[in-house]
């Protein structure tokens, strides 16, 4: 069985079904603000930085827009999917939000690794 050295990043329930929520961890020995979506049971993470400006997409902290199922980069209107990360509108079209590697134990998102 394996076991995780990191704590929980949050509760899945904590991540609104549809929505996204900011967190904070070591990634790589690193600390990153980090943004977790949820479909059902499934959740993905990206550092959250827009690859167009290197700014952080929450228009407030830890406050997201989703527009049309999209998440919203709050500095120039870049539209990423929440499923993985691709922008489909905006500066940086094409480009990808970093994905973070992490799964869910027991109710519980965890990093990869």
């Amino acid at each position: 069985m394996r076991t995780s050295l990191n704590p929980p990043l949050c509760r899945i329930d904590a991540i609104p079904e549809g929505g996204a929520l900011a967190a904070e961890a070591l990634v790589d020995g690193e600390a990153c603000d980090l943004l977790l979506t949820r479909e059902g049971d499934r959740v993905q993470c990206f550092h959250n930085v827009c690859p167009h400006a290197g700014r952080r997409l929450d228009w407030a902290p830890g406050r997201f827009l989703i527009d049309k199922g999209l998440l919203v980069c709050a500095v120039h209107g870049a539209m990423f999917r929440r499923g993985d990360g691709e922008c489909v509108s905006g500066p940086c079209r094409g480009q990808s939000l970093a994905v973070v590697a992490v799964e869910v134990r027991d109710g519980a998102v965890h990093l990869v690794g």
